[in-house]
């Protein structure tokens, strides 16, 4: 599904990811970790073609994102950004019928039955129907997360990016995102997803991708990966991990 090869990247002259390469198959469910300014979401950019490579490349589906148009990309990859701080003048159900655009044929001006149909599925797997006639700027932040996932998942994607979905939400609604995009991954939707909280990362990722000031520091399982030597290191703390109790999952506790 998604291949990266050596690559650097950044802003202007300053590289942010440097030399990076690893693999997403197709279904995986990969959880992108590290510390703040190790270049999460510089990698989220790149693989949705929104940044191009200093060096190395990008490929999706075995073609490089540099030969892809933006259309055929938006009708394959959809991304769900961290929440911006400007809000969309539009409804719910307009917002999320924004996702069927791509997918829009050459003369076409108004979304068809098809676009309604697919824009409602969305919206009932979010679980934000009740919301379709309310405005973006009247949500709150879990509805309006929701309400960006809907969008997503309107484009009907191969692979869907996600840039920190939990970010600033209650637990309730962290565990109600995570829990859709399990159910989404289970249903083949190849899923990536940047993740500041380690504990949902080792719950709801399958693999794990560890960056280090803008390296590959670790790639692999969750047990793998989440280690006390590995996380003390990285992220120049302590910390202890357990097992968690019922489940073979291992969960970080911060030394007091």
């Amino acid at each position: 599904m998604i291949k990266i090869n050596n690559l650097s990247c950044g802003y202007g002259k300053d590289l942010v990811v440097k030399e990076i390469s690893f693999e997403v198959k197709k279904g995986e469910f990969v959880g992108l970790i590290g510390p703040n300014g190790s270049g999460k979401t510089t990698i989220i950019r790149a693989i949705s073609g929104f940044l191009s490579p200093k060096k190395g490349s990008v490929l999706i589906g075995g073609k490089a994102i540099s030969a892809t148009g933006r259309k055929e990309l938006a009708t394959k990859v959809a991304v769900v950004t961290q929440s911006p701080e400007a809000t969309p003048p539009f409804s719910v159900e307009e917002f999320v019928l924004l996702g069927r655009v791509p997918h829009w044929t050459k003369f076409q001006f108004l979304e068809a039955g098809k676009d309604v149909e697919t824009a409602e599925k969305a919206m009932a797997l979010t679980g934000i129907s009740r919301l379709k006639g309310r405005k973006i700027g009247e949500l709150s932040g879990g509805e309006r997360q929701l309400t960006y996932l809907a969008r997503a998942l309107a484009q009907e994607p191969d692979l869907l990016l996600l840039d920190e979905p939990t970010a600033h939400l209650d637990i309730g609604h962290q565990v109600r995102i995570m829990r859709l995009l399990e159910s989404l991954n289970k249903e083949t939707l190849t899923i990536v997803v940047v993740l500041h909280d380690l504990n949902l990362a080792s719950l709801y990722c399958r693999r794990l991708v560890l960056l280090d000031k803008g390296r590959l520091r670790k790639v692999g399982r969750p047990k793998e990966v989440i280690t006390e030597e590995i996380i003390n290191e990285v992220y120049e703390t302590s910390i202890r991990v357990k097992e968690a109790p019922g489940i073979s999952h291992r969960l970080v506790f911060p030394i007091l």
